[in-house]
């Protein structure tokens, strides 16, 4: 399985190649989680030192965190049905990053893991999958999981997002990555008025100062810290910016949804 990790276009790319139904699933609780190496269907979870990925050129992994309770919820948000088309947040969530170009997406998982990547499975999607064992410390935890799993030689950025946030168009994730290249802002982020929606783009940069935070401050304080206007991209898609937490606005996500189709994809304005 090591050799599936070295630089080569297709496998980093992933899909069109033989294997595009599977993906690799690390488990990266700690530095010496023990050797562990099982089966979820058809998906293989890896040990911590096979968690290694070789880019042969400049690449923007995406990170979607998917590891929460979903606590006022009642149920994983990853595996809730969205649209009519068999999507789950999840699918739907890896689809818009695969439609907007984006090379590599890493999903970070810790409640109901297994049943999440079974279900994933099924919709023969390319993603890669790491296992935060400390998923209840909070999303932070989980955002540093998927750090650690993309930060190697070759990544120019990160582009984080939230398992909650499914509507997000392919065009709001192609406009910040444009805009990111033709200014090269620490922090890219799609806005609305005061909003600031997903997925946020973190350069590589600022890796090291995500690695010191303090976790009860998180990630946030880096963000406003280092954000410009250069970096806020004025964008009309509802989608970046509907972030679903309860069964309420779950029930509104239809409405949303519905609106969705009768316009047009998110532009920037």
């Amino acid at each position: 399985m090591a050799s599936a990790f070295r630089a080569d276009p297709e496998l980093i790319r992933l899909p069109g190649h033989a294997g595009s139904g599977i993906a690799q699933f690390h488990r990266c609780a700690a530095p010496l989680t023990a050797e562990v190496e099982l089966e979820v269907g058809h998906w293989r979870i890896l040990t911590q030192e096979q968690n290694v990925r070789i880019y042969d050129r400049r690449v923007i992994p995406a990170v979607v965190l998917a590891a929460g309770l979903s606590t006022r919820m009642g149920r994983p948000k990853a595996l809730l049905p969205v649209g009519g088309g068999g999507d789950t947040f999840l699918t739907r969530t890896v689809r818009t990053f695969l439609d907007a170009g984006v090379d590599d997406v890493v999903v970070v998982v810790g409640h109901e893991a297994e049943a999440i990547v079974s279900t994933f499975a099924r919709s023969a999607l390319p993603a890669r999958f790491v296992h935060n064992a400390a998923f209840s410390r909070g999303q932070f935890s989980s955002m540093l999981a998927g750090l650690r799993a993309i930060d190697r030689p070759g990544v120019e950025a990160m582009l984080l997002t939230l398992v909650d946030v499914p509507l997000v168009q392919a065009s709001t994730v192609r406009a910040v990555l444009e805009r990111y290249r033709r200014t090269h802002p620490p922090i890219v982020r799609p806005t609305s008025g005061l909003r600031h929606g997903h997925p946020v783009l973190i350069d590589r940069s600022l890796f090291d100062a995500l690695h010191r935070a303090d976790p009860d401050a998180g990630a946030k304080s880096i963000v406003r810290a280092h954000a410009s206007p250069d970096g806020d991209i004025p964008i009309d898609d509802e989608g970046a910016f509907l972030d679903v937490d309860t069964p309420e606005e779950y029930a509104r996500l239809a409405i949303e949804h519905h609106k969705g189709h009768k316009g047009h994809e998110g532009q920037v304005r």
